[in-house]
């Protein structure tokens, strides 16, 4: 059933799709978002209106009862009691219409902003691994949470205040124009007064929601960063640095903050008195009328009534106005991930049903975007299905680089880069990931059991399969020690267990969905002998009849590597067995050498 309701969540992809082809306005997004729902929104306000009747009807009786005793006749009584009676039926029928209203539009807005949710999830999990390296992680929390729930404002605001306010507002001016002209034209001077208020308030109002998102985005990315680097302000004593660094972000903040406050608060007591004024004109200019005979005297209150109504819902649309363009200003900063083109596209790609894990490299050169030389040059490499191939080098060689070729996070710049013999530009990543597993230097584990990690995205795995992982895994070993066995949380990031732990869960994890490529990022260089005889004993389970690729810090762990590629400064200089280049005693003795040294010091 689960699966079933989240089927019925609106997607929205196309709708920023189009908008980004013109122009990637935020107003614009929205105008589109509510068109998309206009049927629905159509019928809130019609349902509004029914419920909301005692407001249109109310002066009419009193007007009627007024009237009546001004000028009595013979069906005097008649007249009150009849439109008490309706009135009594009306404030009745408004309690189960509202609740039906309510009922509808709630869940409305609550479709709404799942589906808008569901659309950016969407949007970020296809966006590529470079995207998400270049933009801060607190800048993407703030836009997911802040500024999604100020779009959720914004629909909340159109829908349950604007969309309501102007149908009843429309409603009124028909009725006073029906009763009196004269008086509907005076009422029609309310609107330039409205107008210009808003001129003049609202591109002040949007440039300061700007500021004050810009600086939100900002503090939200300082934080992220100093939750990340506690533990080395906290090793350096740096606490008070870090705190004043901070702090003055923080104050920064607080006036952006201030500085809006102050625009909406100027802007509210403005519109308010103007709008009284208004009030007390129309008063008098009712009583003259009345005066000469031009209207009824009942008509003076029906009159002063709807005025009142309609210069309240003018105000609540005025009112609304910093709301919606502080709502704009998220969709625009919402929009900034939903009108990025850097996706990987699986469209009218090659769907792979089984990879032998035959690669080859030919003449393959990548270059970073916004760089001005090639990371790799010329890579010329051919891998038969299950070799395990191990990659060597300094710092900034390129061996990162290749593996994120390998898992298909880039692709070649220039050569060619093909799976199974196919290229693959022409293959649809999706599918090859399904048999590809990745064991990276820094375990990534989420927060639940230890059964949750290893099964992560298979959940169907039988009881049997898990145990053959854990055993194979070497986990085992450690299992008897934790409160609960498998099913033991283990925190943030796995933060209760070590990191030899954590190394052998990514492997069982790795292990579990039987890949047919693998690839040890630095699996073991964070960890101490004993973790990583552990991790070295599962590895080599993990590895049988795979094609492995094997990044390695400690070159000891690579000796059985069917062979060894040498990199610098992203080319191939050497290649071959672990017997065979400490024989050359070229560049791969050389840094063998340098290892053992630093190992010994």
């Amino acid at each position: 059933m689960e699966n079933k309701n989240q089927g019925l969540l609106p997607d929205y992809e196309k709708l920023f799709a189009e908008e980004a082809e013109h122009s990637r306005d935020g107003a614009s997004v929205i105008s589109k978002l509510l068109r998309q729902n206009s049927p629905k929104i159509l019928l809130s306000a019609i349902m509004f209106a029914i419920k909301d009747s005692i407001g249109l009807i109310s002066p009419i009786v009193t007007s009627n009862i007024i009237n009546a005793l001004v000028s009595p006749g013979d069906d005097l009584t008649t007249v009150i009691i009849k439109n008490a009676v309706l009135l009594v039926v009306l404030y009745i029928l408004h309690i189960p219409g509202h609740a039906i209203y309510s009922k509808y539009v709630d869940n409305m807005l609550r479709t709404i902003s799942a589906g808008l949710r569901r659309t950016i999830i969407r949007k970020l999990q296809h966006l590529s691994i470079t995207y998400h390296k270049e933009i801060e992680s607190g800048r993407v929390q703030s836009k997911f949470i802040r500024d999604i729930e100020a779009v959720e404002m914004l629909n909340n605001q159109i829908i349950k205040n604007v969309v309501p306010t102007v149908t009843m507002l429309l409603i009124n001016v028909v009725i006073v124009l029906a009763k009196n002209w004269i008086v509907a034209a005076f009422f029609a001077l309310v609107i330039p007064a409205e107008i210009i208020f808003v001129k003049v308030f609202r591109k002040k109002l949007a440039d300061k929601n700007s500021l004050f998102r810009r600086e939100n985005e900002m503090m939200a990315t300082k934080v992220t960063e100093m939750m990340n680097m506690i533990p080395v302000t906290k090793a350096h004593g740096l606490e008070e640095e870090e705190l004043i660094k901070l702090e003055d972000g923080i104050r920064r903040l607080r006036m952006k903050a201030l500085d809006v406050d102050r625009l909406n608060a100027y802007f509210a007591s403005s519109l308010h008195i103007t709008m009284q004024m208004f009030n007390l004109l129309n008063l008098v200019f009712s009583a003259f009328l009345a005066s000469k005979g031009i209207i009824d005297v009942g008509d003076i209150v029906l009159f002063q009534s709807y005025f009142s109504t309609i210069v309240a819902r003018i105000n609540i649309l005025v009112a609304a106005v910093p709301e919606i363009t502080k709502g704009i200003e998220s969709v625009r900063s919402v929009s900034e991930i939903m009108f990025s083109n850097d996706v990987e596209d699986d469209k009218n790609k090659i769907k792979l049903r089984y990879v032998h894990g035959h690669l080859k490299f030919d003449k393959v050169c990548y270059r970073y975007p916004g760089t001005s030389e090639d990371t790799i040059k010329e890579l010329e490499l051919e891998v038969r299905p299950g070799e395990c191939i191990a990659f060597v080098g300094g710092s900034g060689s390129g061996k990162s680089t290749i593996m994120n070729m390998i898992i298909g996070f880039l692709h070649p710049t220039s050569g060619q880069y093909l799976i199974d013999g196919k290229p693959v530009e022409s293959l649809a990543m999706s599918d090859y990931r399904h048999f590809i597993s990745v064991v990276p230097q820094n375990s990534i584990l989420m927060t639940g059991t230890i059964r949750d990690n290893i099964t992560y995205g298979m959940p169907g795995v039988i009881q049997k399969r898990l145990e053959e992982v854990l055993e194979l895994a070497n986990i085992n070993e450690f299992l008897p020690t934790l409160p609960n066995g498998v099913d033991t949380v283990i925190g943030e990031n796995g933060g209760k267990l070590s990191g030899g732990q954590k190394q052998r869960i990514c492997i069982a994890r790795a292990l579990i969905r039987d890949p047919k490529i693998l690839i040890l990022d630095e699996a073991t260089s964070a960890l101490d002998n004993i973790s990583e005889f552990h991790v070295q004993k599962a590895i080599s389970e993990l590895i049988k009849n795979r094609t492995t690729f094997i990044v390695a810090h400690r070159l000891s762990t690579i000796r059985d590597a069917d062979r060894i590629v040498v990199m610098e400064q992203g080319r191939c200089v050497e290649i071959g067995t672990y017997d065979e280049l400490m024989e050359k005693k070229g560049k791969f003795y050389e840094l063998k050498t340098l290892s053992d040294v630093n190992v010994e010091g």
